[in-house]
């Protein structure tokens, strides 16, 4: 009687376990299907958010580097725009056609290339024929029926021309004539390197393209698409390394569903006005990257309500065999899916690591670039100790001369001290190129101001100018490179004594004073400055043609912005300019904040 007592208790708990109750199971479903709808409102949810928070950020950063590649782009045009209106006014090169002497007149054009930055410079005379060039095989070619030599004679003004070559592509130019009391002598034409962009651009996953205002191409990532409207060039050729899809719509891309980009279709257009004769500049860029950042979040939502799901028909069924079995199918299905999952995590880490490495590329690309720029500097900084070298060889020669073989060894010294000087100022180039590489020393501005003093020397002897100097009687200690500092020192002197130039009785005061800052002044009694707005801009200047190209205090300024300090100018108050730089004085060895 015992024994089948336990048989139908030991039957009954079978049936309970294998049947449960009907409210039990309606109850368990019901709770599955609102954990389901959950999940599942959940996810697209997720989804629909992550799409368009994506999205718009995909569409901020193309807006960003549009914004960035047409400013970049405006820039260039803007600098060379001026150049043309500097050399029509260039003394030699009028002089050359007057004359129709052009033996020197290439080697002017060659000096002039490389501290301006353009790609090639021609002087044409009235009939059109290149008689000098940067590119000698261009020498004797007549461009009389070209656009940039007929606009340029027939306009008072620099004129833009962009001509079509042979070979493909663009040419672009600005040309402006030469003319004297007689009439017009030709013109000088300065071509602009522009395809330099198109090959920044082509390292990008975009397509760029620049349109005039007629809506023909002219600079694109694509070289087929150039010459042609943008509705014939996407149908020509697609870009297939940006895009890497054919583009199939280029309407509005906020008009396209959410999902647009599953179907491989959707492409983001973005376009941006160039206030420069019309142009424009479009740009191109996929979803690709966008789709991929939403399944990973989506696969992680996945796997936190699998696994919730799964301890769920764990706690359910762990007294049955059945049901245990099914956890372990649903385990090792969520383990191959951690697998995938942790593959797709790694590669979005590795993409991560190559595009850090592109934006540090870039960045460097980018300090390269004002490298470049600085380059023009050199010959502007060598004119100086070239100057002094000449003075002291004349004072050498006269005192060999008169047989004071002692006195003119020291004159060779000083020559040396100089080719040195130079040698240093070639050197600081690297410093440009490599701005936290400079090991800094402390410095005595007094010694510098000597060295600089004993530089400008040779000038000095030239003209009677009053030179004041009031020193303090400590030594006035700064952190930095002596070298520059004396760069700067040199320019400064070198102005004041230009701005006196036109003064019956010049001079020029110096004064040195320490407080919470190391401060220079450098006052003279000139006619003063009459555009303090633009003193420091690149190629700014208001001496005469040939005597200077603009770059001294724009560098000068530079030089004392990496020293921590700053440059300043204004004019006096009985006349004349002073100039003030200002850095952060050493004291027992620590730089004072100001």
């Amino acid at each position: 009687m015992t024994a089948l007592k336990t048989k139908r208790s030991a039957a009954r708990r079978f049936v309970a376990a294998r049947f449960p109750s009907r409210a039990i199971s309606w109850r368990v479903r019901f709770a599955v299907l609102m954990v389901l709808a959950i999940a599942a409102v959940t996810v697209w949810m997720t989804n629909r958010s992550l799409t368009h928070r994506f999205t718009e950020t995909t569409r901020n950063r193309a807006e960003l580097r549009l914004a960035l590649y047409s400013g970049n782009l405006l820039s260039e045009l803007r600098r060379h725009a001026i150049v043309p209106q500097l050399l029509s006014r260039d003394q030699a090169l009028i002089t050359a056609l007057q004359d129709d002497d052009f033996s020197l007149s290439t080697q002017r054009l060659i000096s002039f290339v490389d501290e301006i930055g353009a790609a090639s410079i021609m002087l044409l005379d009235r009939d059109g024929r290149t008689v000098a060039a940067t590119n000698r095989n261009r020498i004797g070619v007549n461009h009389r029926s070209d656009a940039y030599f007929i606009d340029a004679i027939r306009s008072n003004t620099t004129v833009f021309s962009a001509i079509p070559r042979e070979v493909g592509g663009f040419s672009f130019s600005y040309s402006r004539r030469l003319q004297d009391a007689s009439g017009v002598l030709g013109a000088i034409v300065v071509e602009v390197d522009l395809q330099k962009f198109e090959r920044a651009w082509a390292g990008i996953s975009d397509a760029v393209m620049v349109t005039d205002s007629e809506n023909n191409i002219i600079l694109a990532t694509e070289s087929r698409w150039r010459g042609l409207s943008e509705d014939d060039a996407l149908k020509l050729q697609t870009p297939q390394g940006a895009i890497q899809r054919a583009i199939r719509a280029t309407a509005d891309w906020t008009v396209l569903p959410p999902d647009a980009y599953l179907q491989g279709e959707a492409v983001m257009r973005l376009e941006t006005r160039i206030p420069f004769h019309g142009w424009r500049m479009t740009s191109f860029t996929t979803y690709a990257s966008i789709r991929e950042k939403v399944n990973t979040v989506l696969a992680l939502e996945i796997m936190g309500f699998a696994i919730f799901f799964a301890l769920a028909f764990y706690a359910l069924s762990r007294k049955t065999a059945l049901r245990m079995a099914l956890f372990q199918r649903e385990s090792a299905e969520l383990r191959v899916l951690n697998t995938r999952l942790q593959r797709e995590i790694a590669e979005r880490e590795r993409m991560q690591m190559s595009l850090e490495v592109a934006e540090q590329s870039l960045a460097q690309s980018s300090k390269l670039a004002a490298l470049g720029e600085m380059s023009a500097a050199v010959s502007h900084e060598l004119n100086q100790p070239l100057a002094a070298m000449k003075t002291y060889l004349a004072g050498a020669r006269l005192l060999l001369n008169r047989n004071r073989p002692d006195e003119a060894l020291s004159s060779f010294a000083r020559i040396d001290d100089l080719l040195e000087r130079m040698g240093a100022i070639t050197r600081q180039l690297k410093s440009y190129a490599r701005k936290g590489g400079d090991t800094f020393r402390p410095v005595n501005l007094g010694d510098a101001l000597a060295s600089s003093l004993s530089m400008m020397e040779p000038q000095l002897r030239q003209r009677q100018v009053k030179i004041t100097r009031i020193l303090p009687d400590d030594p006035v200690l700064v952190m930095g490179d002596q070298m520059r500092i004396e760069q700067v020192m040199v320019n400064l002197f070198r102005n004041a004594l230009d701005a006196t130039k036109s003064v019956d009785d010049p001079e020029v005061e110096i004064i040195l004073a320490a407080g919470e800052t190391a401060t220079l002044a450098v006052r003279d009694n000139g006619t003063g400055i009459s555009d303090l707005d633009n003193l420091f801009e690149p190629f700014y200047t208001t001496k005469q043609a040939g005597d200077g190209v603009g770059l001294g205090l724009a560098i000068s300024s530079g030089i004392v912005n990496d020293l921590g300090g700053r440059l300043t100018a204004r004019n006096g108050q009985n006349g004349g300019a002073v100039f003030e730089m200002q850095l952060p004085i050493l004291v027992n060895g620590m730089e004072a904040a100001e």
